[in-house]
């Protein structure tokens, strides 16, 4: 199983028919500190960070890793795609996959933009890691995520207890590559 480490990162700007997926630049620190300090956003997250702690320790310019890309329309950041390796996942069915996660402003809610962005995350993982299942967590109050599992693929693997709250765990099947 290939680290996500090992991807040349980052890659070229992803472009939607909306959106531009691309690494972190320094114009995108106070939507990083909205995004990780609103109660909406972190409702189902375990509730947000406080402002003033984020000011203080947010670097100028967001950290960049490989499987991270800022969601940009029309060239300010609106939300956040992750695809990391869930290395400690404390269900077996997802240990060692890569696991996809979001987080979108509350204004950009309800444009179909997370599906957007996620499917050309999705996309891009199929081309650089072929043949890999990608696996999603949310609770199951969250409805909207819930939705949004189901049109990108993922079906249900189970549902748990963790955070106080009922989990649902999501798999997406690896993509082959056609011949």
């Amino acid at each position: 199983m290939t680290e996500l480490d090992a991807i040349a990162w980052p890659p070229s700007p992803i472009r939607t028919e909306r959106l531009v997926l691309r690494e972190p630049e320094a114009r995108d620190r106070a939507a990083f500190i909205e995004l990780l300090a609103s109660p909406a956003v972190h409702t189902y997250l375990g509730g947000p960070r406080p402002r003033d702690e984020l000011e203080r320790e947010m670097p100028g310019v967001p950290q960049g890793r490989p499987g991270s890309f800022v969601v940009d329309l029309d060239g300010a950041m609106i939300g956040q795609i992750l695809l990391r390796r869930a290395t400690e996942h404390r269900r077996p069915a997802a240990a060692g996959k890569a696991d996809l996660g979001y987080l979108f402003l509350p204004r950009a809610w309800g444009f179909g933009y997370a599906a957007e962005a996620c499917a050309a995350a999705l996309d891009w993982f199929d081309c650089v890691l072929p043949g890999e299942p990608v696996v999603l967590t949310t609770q199951t109050a969250n409805v909207g995520s819930m939705r949004l599992a189901a049109k990108l693929g993922f079906t249900e693997v189970e549902r748990f207890r963790a955070w106080d709250a009922e989990q649902w765990l999501g798999l997406r099947p690896p993509v082959t590559p056609s011949a």
